[in-house]
């Protein structure tokens, strides 16, 4: 039985959608393998960038394949050719296992211990949709934000801004945050920005060809029209920030009396769209590449102003060094 393949876009900061028919496929290991290689060679958006030779790669899993191999081995088979794209938003889902690409955070320092987080914290911080936040002993404020999909509405950001107002300067924590919506991102940095500033571009396909883009398209960061902080800003990063993470800390980069600390963000520039193959598994890829207001690829991750890994001793103690670290530059120690 043939199966009409199907391409759907799904963007994280809009609800839109479509499909193309793109060419029918059986529902065989072969066809399988050959949709997925076609889907990515014609929709995924970092090939040149990582100097991917995608012909070879198909060359060399072709000749690997099993014909009669079962479902199972097909899915690891399938999630493997998919790991050589070095994309966290490259993942193949089936009814009993989701592949995924780890390796922008798993060779390098955690930098980060949820237990000096609630040390810092207490119990009696605060909470503003998805944000936790207080004042620390010294008047720094501290806010954690660890997912962004998680809720933050302009009334909970009015109370959080205004909380912070005699602080001299906050701490933005968004270590291990994997990302979630764009909108959330721009939303939060638009807190600190005082005047409509370019952050970036984003490019989308325009054709089957590796390098079929559009011109770049500039975005801006506007600012909010309601409460806006207007001194220091730390934000605290390392490598498990991803997508919106990386997307909010590239903005965060042109914000007035802002900086940067801690580690290399995973990266995860790339918007991601979504198909599915003849046998019903879905695929994710990146399809939209997004860049710095200097036209430079984020994909692989932003370095901070200040690189700051986290002490073993220190933890030991109970301190978290980068957090410290962004108390001490506030407070004109550093």
């Amino acid at each position: 039985m043939k199966r009409l393949l199907k391409i759907g876009i799904v963007f994280s900061i809009i609800a839109f959608s479509s499909c193309l028919n793109i060419e029918e496929f059986e529902n065989t290991p072969r066809d399988n393998f050959e949709a997925l290689w076609k889907i990515m060679d014609e929709r995924y958006c970092f090939f040149e960038y990582k100097d991917i030779d995608w012909n070879q790669i198909h060359a060399d899993y072709s000749r690997r394949l099993k014909e009669d191999t079962n479902q199972e081995s097909l899915f690891k088979f399938l999630n493997e050719m998919l790991q050589e794209l070095q994309d966290g938003h490259v993942n193949i889902s089936s009814s009993f296992d989701v592949g995924r690409y780890w390796k922008w955070f798993e060779d390098y320092p955690d930098n980060y211990k949820q237990e000096l987080i609630d040390n810092y914290l207490g119990t009696d911080y605060h909470i503003a949709g998805g944000i936790r936040y207080k004042i620390l002993e010294d008047n720094v404020g501290y806010m954690r934000y660890s997912d962004f999909s998680s809720g933050m509405g302009e009334t909970n950001l009015d109370y959080v801004i205004q909380k912070f107002g005699l602080c001299p300067g906050i701490i933005i924590d968004v270590r291990n945050n994997g990302g979630g919506l764009l909108t959330n991102s721009d939303k939060l940095a638009a807190r600190f920005f005082n005047e409509k500033t370019l952050v970036g571009y984003i490019q989308h396909k325009t054709g089957k060809g590796h390098n079929d883009f559009s011109k770049p398209n500039a975005k801006y960061i506007e600012p909010s029209n309601r409460l806006r902080y207007q001194k220091q800003i730390i934000v605290l990063t390392n490598r498990r920030c991803y997508s919106a993470t990386n997307d909010f800390v590239n903005a965060m980069r042109y914000a007035p009396n802002t900086t940067i600390i801690g580690d290399r963000t995973g990266g995860g520039s790339g918007l991601p769209f979504s198909s599915e193959l003849p046998n019903g598994w879905s695929v994710r890829f990146s399809a939209c590449p997004m860049l710095n207001a200097d036209m430079e690829h984020i994909e692989f991750g932003i370095d901070p102003d200040k690189f700051v890994n986290l002490s073993e001793s220190d933890a030991s103690n109970g301190y978290d060094t980068i957090i410290e670290t962004a108390r001490e530059i506030i407070l004109g120690k550093n």
